[in-house]
């Protein structure tokens, strides 16, 4: 395996970061309108959902969200304007552990019955007043919602939801599209998916396999958990006996990517600490990511790999 791949070449950077971004919006204009429209049509039933528990939004009272936890998500979206969690929170001068355990679905374990009641209600009081009349048009009229009265609005409320959510719906297709790609190569090259058992160490996982999202121990004094998204022993086991650990990253615009670009210099020093300052950690990388992120990475010792130039994982010694 060579000392480097890409981290060492910036004078390549330049037309690899164009390739990556055309690649990342060619998949987005073909694959993210997809992404949305199912994840819309699922957002849409809990919608339905949140109206049917609070009778079409005539009945958002303590009792109601207290049976209904999680329908907070959809009211917040059923105003005018849509409310963020700290907007909602801010404006009823509500309980921030209740607002985000009702985001999860849940509610507060601790927070005894007056305490809670209390709290749903100032939450009822903010949504109430600000209801969306123009979307819910059956709220100024003493009748029922049509159907079709009743899947317009869910359908708009949605779409506010996932726009909400947006980002996050791209970056998990993306990664889910990464992994099947980087597995696709494996095993086209006679690499076979198997789990590697949590208990033994990572030096027996067996030759010529590979794993997705395996957790490994790092910390001395407090041992956790941190995921690592593929995990491959080669053919031919390195002298040290430590599989490569790839990380798939993928990035919509330039600001995020250096917004997080210190989450992967913590996760290999974590892993250099707990198993070796030999450990193999490289970067899968697909989209902006551009040349303040790649000099930052490579400053702290990591090594990329490009998607559009997937091959390269052959020098890792695949």
């Amino acid at each position: 395996m060579p000392r480097w791949i890409n981290a060492d070449k910036p004078h390549l950077w330049k037309t690899d970061i164009a390739a990556s971004v055309d690649q990342f919006n060619q998949w987005f204009m073909r694959f993210a309108p997809e992404a949305f429209r199912l994840t819309r049509v699922k957002t849409t039933g809990y919608v339905k959902a949140a109206l049917f528990a609070t009778s079409d939004l005539r009945s958002i009272d303590a009792a109601t969200l207290k049976d209904n936890p999680s329908a907070l998500t959809t009211l917040r979206m059923c105003t005018a304007p849509p409310l963020a969690v700290d907007r909602l929170i801010g404006l009823a001068d509500a309980s921030k552990n209740l607002v985000g355990r009702m985001e999860d679905g849940k509610l507060p374990i601790k927070m005894n019955a007056a305490d809670l009641n209390t709290e749903l209600t100032k939450l009822c009081r903010i949504i109430s007043e600000l209801l969306d009349r123009d979307i819910f048009p059956w709220l100024d009229v003493a009748k029922d919602p049509t159907d079709h009265e009743r899947d317009r609005a869910s359908t708009i409320v949605a779409d506010r939801l996932c726009s909400a959510v947006a980002n996050p719906i791209v970056r998990n297709a993306q990664e889910q599209r990464q992994l099947k790609l980087v597995g696709d190569w494996l095993d086209a090259r006679g690499y076979r998916k198997q789990g590697h058992p949590s208990g033994k160490p990572l030096i027996e996982m067996k030759a010529s396999t590979y794993a997705f999202r395996m957790n490994l121990a790092v910390g001395k004094a407090l041992k956790v958990n941190i995921p690592v998204d593929v995990v491959i022993q080669p053919k031919k086991i390195r002298k040290d006996r430590l599989p490569i650990l790839i990380e798939a990253k993928s990035a919509g615009d330039f600001t995020n990517t250096n917004k997080r670009r210190k989450e992967e210099a913590t996760k290999i020093h974590q892993l250099q600490a707990a198993y070796s300052e030999t450990v193999p950690f490289v970067l899968f990388l697909c989209g902006y990511f551009g040349s303040d992120y790649l000099g930052y990475e490579a400053a702290e010792g990591i090594d990329w790999v490009w998607e559009h130039r997937i091959d390269d994982l052959a020098k890792l010694g695949l």
